[in-house]
């Protein structure tokens, strides 16, 4: 790239760091004109996060406890019509078990992440929240287990739930439609995320990268759903396929225009708590430790119980299915530490200025 062109690009850079937005064309020049401005993104998220945030990671403790569900979305390995997949559903007292391992371990954010498992009905899940929260008091629960009801949500909000997580997967609903089957609905899924910010959740959104039939474009629009959305949480990491899915024969998505996105979403939501991701560890080796320096301040390391690990692969090959939940940590730990950042003890909730 010239050097003239860079230097603009750069401008931009500056421009989103001090202003927290930009114009659709303008996000997408800098999506498609990453590779010798990724660097530069990063040092600055780097700079904004730590700002915020100081040297700390936070660790969510993640329990996947049922592999049910409802919905057959085209990229997902527990899709209703993946014959292949073991189903598993965790009981209160395996719940609290992870917890409490978790707890000991110095975990003080519990995500309990499931598919649309209809078994888990609104009195189920109040039983679990509130046991978790009288043993736990000092502790946070996310939820993430989809689509559901404004009464339903605002029910487990009562029973002690603090965040909820629900990806929109991506904000163009022609794109929606072509990843998702035609019994799910693009607009019901935002007036989700909507219902969940009205009942004062700490709500989080996010999208594949990489995803069939996506376009840098898409990527884009992303970017303006976020600034106007404000989430306090974004998930994102890079489409992987999986063998028994519609989507086995795509391509993956790749590591760089996920870590970039992660650059663009900080300097966008300076504050943002922002993970990165296990699958960003699957398709590298050093994904996570990347994520990290590409403005990421979010880990979530599996408390599940080993047995039904491999059981909840949502993708192909996915990481840390042996592990116990103690190796986890301590490998993860070690691994931060190359980063020059520190995994703490805390709730790590979301900081507004």
């Amino acid at each position: 790239m010239p050097k003239q062109h860079t230097a603009m690009y750069k401008e931009l850079i500056d421009k989103l760091r001090y202003q927290k937005s930009l114009s659709k064309d303008e996000y997408l020049k800098l999506i498609k004109n990453r590779e010798d401005i990724s660097e530069y993104l990063f040092k600055n998220a780097r700079e904004v996060c730590e700002s915020i945030y100081g040297k700390d990671i936070y660790i969510r403790g993640l329990i996947e406890f049922t592999n049910y569900c409802k919905n057959d979305c085209l990229y997902c390995g527990i899709r209703r019509s993946n014959k292949e997949a073991q189903r598993y559903r965790l009981t209160q007292e395996e719940i609290l078990s992870c917890a409490k391992q978790g707890y000991n371990l110095g975990f003080r954010t519990f995500v309990l992440q499931g598919g649309e498992d209809n078994f888990y009905t609104d009195e189920k899940m109040e039983k679990i929240i509130k046991s978790i929260k009288t043993k736990y008091p000092d502790c946070a629960i996310t939820l993430s287990m989809g689509e559901r009801s404004f009464e339903s949500y605002q029910r487990l909000k009562i029973a002690g739930a603090d965040r909820y997580l629900l990806r929109h997967e991506t904000i163009s609903k022609s794109h929606y439609e072509k990843i998702h089957p035609k019994q799910m609905n693009f607009e019901n899924r935002i007036k989700c995320l909507q219902n969940l910010k009205k009942l004062g959740y700490q709500v989080g959104c996010g999208f594949m990268v990489g995803s069939p039939y996506q376009t840098e474009e898409n990527l884009a629009e992303e970017m303006i759903f976020l600034k106007q959305f404000n989430p306090q949480m974004v998930g994102i990491g890079p489409f992987i396929s999986h063998k028994d899915t519609p989507f086995k024969n795509e391509k993956s998505g790749n590591v760089e225009l996920t870590l970039f996105m992660l650059g663009l979403i900080r300097l966008t939501l300076p504050n943002v708590l922002l993970p990165a991701t296990t699958a960003l560890g699957t398709m590298d080796l050093l994904g996570r430790e990347k994520g990290i320096k590409a403005g990421a301040n979010v880990l979530m390391p599996n408390l599940s119980p080993v047995t039904v690990r491999k059981k909840y692969m949502l993708y192909d090959n996915k990481i840390c299915t042996g592990d116990e939940s103690a190796e986890c940590l301590e490998c993860l730990k070690k691994r931060v530490g190359t980063t020059g950042r520190t995994i703490v003890v805390d709730r790590g909730d979301y900081k507004t200025n």
